[in-house]
């Protein structure tokens, strides 16, 4: 629609420079030296909703990161969107691999490079402008509400409570989030389904301090060498987890269902060349779009221990360490995954260590369906935007509180995501495509009108 175009040009450096500025705030959720940080996002999203049009934009506390909510109720009487973000982002290191200052954006190559530009600022950013864009032009067609966390890249741990505590407000029609991606530019999709989440980290003890590996080497047990030899033992020879009863409740997707997930376009050798290795990696017997889909993984995210430092220091480590994340899909029980788990790693340990398993967060997968409104409106906005019809996809991401929110609100949500497998999330150089930043804007009011028409009955 041409006054959709014609708001994003007329705007279109001030959309940016707005987005950077929230970049800038080094929000790391996970490390508490930024807890201040955290406080001033959530100011930065309160004074852009206002700014936007919304009537009310409020910073509320959680025993953890503020969460900051805002609304405009047109007409009680018809459909409510509540969006749902985060305005939290992931650790920048390794720092030496950035080509640019990680919290400093910048443009290259049409993209934005920096942390958070896609996962979630530059994605949710554009739902604030969407918003500014429809009050701006009188074309809000339905009610609006903002739930922005600080918690999502450590797993949520508040936002369960503070769905409960605030029931009643947060009440809508559907929750929309755009905190995923879709194939390629000229192949737009949308999640279907996500997968769930523990995260552990182990240590393992040995003697109790650091010992000199001339004197004691070969006599003592070597806590990295132990933990190392245990995490191999975590897969077998055809890449399964070797967790006992890691697969017990894993329902088997069927041959129908897996012959359409194949329709999605995927070229092997673009994707191993992307990434520069010789060959995949994987559970036998499923393709890599499956692996990542379908199947659950485990695997080690960090792992650490002795000695680090540059040049050599001989000692035998009295403790070693490892992050440790298992990607699990629906129907798999996160909690009980995690106690399978603690179970497992006690009891292949040998007795020349001591063994300490912390679960540090997780979450339940989840499964979208397409034959709803909102997916139906999402694939009808997108299709307009786009020029093709997007396909559905399964994400082999995770966010964790999407299932919550069903259990606590009871509330589906659309996933409904514009970034990229190339945008290096969680990575050195994140970056987000400008194209999809105003594409995303242009589709958003979209879903809003066709949300509304398709859901009418309600008004």
């Amino acid at each position: 629609m041409s006054y959709i175009n014609d708001y994003i040009e007329k705007n279109k450096q001030r959309f940016l420079d707005e987005l950077f500025e929230l970049i800038r705030i080094p929000s790391v959720s996970s490390l508490s030296q930024h807890k201040p940080d955290m406080y001033k996002a959530a100011e930065y999203w309160q004074k852009a909703l206002l700014n936007a049009g919304a009537d009310k934009a409020v910073i509320l506390e959680t025993d953890g990161n503020p969460v900051t909510y805002g609304e405009k109720i047109i007409d009680p009487k018809l459909p409510t969107v509540l969006v749902y973000a985060h305005m939290d982002v992931m650790p920048v290191d390794p720092i030496d691999l950035w080509k640019s200052p990680p919290f400093e954006p910048e443009i290259r190559d049409g993209k934005i490079f920096a942390r958070g530009a896609d996962d979630d600022k530059g994605q949710s950013f554009m739902h604030a402008k969407a918003f500014e864009l429809m009050v701006n032009t009188n074309t809000l067609p339905c009610n609006v509400k903002f739930m922005i966390e600080g918690e999502e890249e450590v797993g949520s741990p508040n936002l369960a409570a503070f769905c409960h505590k605030y029931k009643d407000m947060l009440q809508a029609d559907v929750i929309l989030v755009s905190d995923t991606g879709m194939i390629a530019q000229d192949i737009p999709s949308i999640t279907t389904g996500l997968r769930g989440l523990s995260y552990v980290e182990v240590e393992v003890t040995g003697p109790n301090k650091d010992l000199h590996s001339g004197l004691f080497g070969g006599a003592v047990a070597n806590p990295a060498n132990i933990l190392a030899k245990m995490i191999a033992s975590l897969h077998d020879d055809n890449n399964m987890v070797t967790v006992e009863g890691f697969y017990d409740d894993v329902i088997e997707v069927s041959r129908e269902e897996r012959d359409q997930m194949a329709k999605a376009p995927f070229n092997l050798d673009e994707y191993k060349a992307a990434l520069d290795i010789k060959e995949v990696h994987g559970e036998n017997g499923y393709t890599s779009p499956e692996r990542t889909g379908i199947r659950p993984t485990l695997d080690v995210n960090g792992i650490w221990g002795g000695y680090t430092g540059e040049g050599a220091k001989t000692v035998i480590p009295s403790k070693a360490y490892a992050k440790i994340s298992m990607r699990l899909v629906p129907n798999q029980d996160h909690v009980k995954i995690s106690e399978l788990f603690v179970k497992h790693f006690n009891k292949i340990a040998p007795p020349t260590v001591k063994i300490n398993v912390k679960v540090l967060h997780g979450g339940q997968g989840y499964v979208a369906p397409i034959d709803t409104a909102a997916y139906r409106a999402a694939s009808k906005a997108i299709e307009e935007t786009f020029g093709k019809l997007p396909v559905p996809v399964r994400s082999g991401g995770s966010i964790p509180i999407i299932s919550t929110f069903e259990q606590i609100l009871g509330i589906k949500t659309i996933l409904m995501g514009f970034g990229l497998e190339s945008d290096a999330i969680h990575s050195p150089n994140e970056n987000y495509p400008l194209f999809n930043f105003y594409k995303g804007i242009e589709t958003i009011p979209l879903f809003y009108k066709y949300f509304t028409e398709m859901t009418s009955t309600k008004a």
